[in-house]
């Protein structure tokens, strides 16, 4: 069974499934290779985006506990500890993520949760500091939360 190659645009869960078939049969030459390539480049992305969309929230919700001591909540605690413990998940089933907690990494997720935290508390970007106030270490352990600023 060759993969009719229109069929990616057409019905990707039947492509899908259709590639399922034919890597199962070991029909080597009947495979759409050049979807299935961009496909397993999609899924690693997907999993590296996971993880850092993780630490985007996480990092959201420390700086709103930091910065907004009266008005911390149950919810952003949970949203804190939900968020480490789905880091904590990815880098078990995939430890290669450990290559993007890079201050590299960290802080692109840092400067989107610094502007979504302004957006979010109505105070201006300039009250939360430009660089990374937390060390990955911190992001990550479950038993921290940052004082607020003047504690």
């Amino acid at each position: 069974m060759k993969i009719d190659r229109d069929l990616y645009q057409r019905d990707i869960y039947y492509w899908a499934e259709q590639t399922v078939s034919v890597l199962r049969q070991k029909s080597w030459d009947n495979l759409d290779l050049k979807h299935l390539i961009e496909e397993i480049e999609d899924l690693s992305r997907r999993e590296r985006d996971r993880l850092l969309s993780s630490i985007e929230i996480l990092l959201l919700h420390l700086l709103k506990w930091k910065y907004q001591k009266q008005k911390r909540s149950r919810s952003w605690k949970v949203s804190i500890d939900r968020e480490r413990i789905n880091c904590q998940s990815y880098l078990e089933d995939t430890p290669s993520l450990k290559q993007f907690l890079t201050e590299q990494w960290i802080s692109k997720c840092y400067q989107r949760a610094r502007k979504k935290a302004a957006s979010e508390t109505n105070l201006d970007l300039s009250c939360f500091p430009s660089d990374l106030p937390f060390r990955i270490d911190e992001i990550l352990s479950p038993e921290f939360f940052p004082c607020s600023t003047g504690e």
